[in-house]
């Protein structure tokens, strides 16, 4: 179902301080989920701020396949969406709420967003900002859609989460993606 597992170089550093190419290859965490049509390719994530850097780092994706970044972390992701698994909603990922701001950059397709009062149709090229807002995601075209997602880390607002059903916590997800 993968439209190619993207290629990822990460650079680090020698024992004597040089900058070097650590890796050069595919990501080496993916996982494909098909009966949603949803594939997940992990390229990298830290776990805190400031972000930790270490001459020689065990490869930080090698971990459980989460959604949410690490406490007070970032993690990078390409998602990928085939057309035709939407399901009875007309959504391809369930309705859920992260408490991170979210970067997504459309690489190939078109996705829509949807949200509790609207819908946005994002194409090649356009990047959204999603702040721990409820949502969900459906590619309705008739051609994989490729999505590069940044997270990083967020905390509720206090007058925020007052406001946010079950204190801000239906929908919050907290671990990996449906089986």
């Amino acid at each position: 179902m993968s439209r190619g597992i993207p290629r990822r170089v990460v650079t680090g550093h020698s024992p004597t301080g040089v900058s070097v190419v650590v890796s050069d290859g595919p990501v080496p965490v993916s996982r494909s989920l098909p009966q949603d049509g949803v594939a997940f390719h992990e390229i990298w994530n830290t776990t805190g701020a400031p972000a930790p850097i270490a001459a020689v780092e065990a490869d930080p994706t090698e971990r459980e396949l989460a959604v949410p970044p690490p406490p007070s972390g970032t993690k990078i992701r390409i998602n990928e969406f085939e057309p035709g698994h939407l399901d009875e909603r007309g959504l391809q990922s369930p309705v859920h709420r992260t408490a991170s701001v979210d970067y997504g950059i459309v690489l190939e397709g078109e996705i829509t967003l949807v949200l509790d009062d609207s819908e946005v149709t994002l194409r090649a090229g356009d990047v959204v900002v999603q702040r721990g807002t409820d949502h969900a995601w459906a590619n309705r075209g008739d051609v994989p859609a490729r999505v590069a997602f940044i997270l990083v880390d967020g905390r509720f607002d206090d007058a925020l989460a007052e406001t946010l059903p079950g204190a801000g916590l239906n929908g919050l997800m907290r671990g990996g993606p449906r089986d």
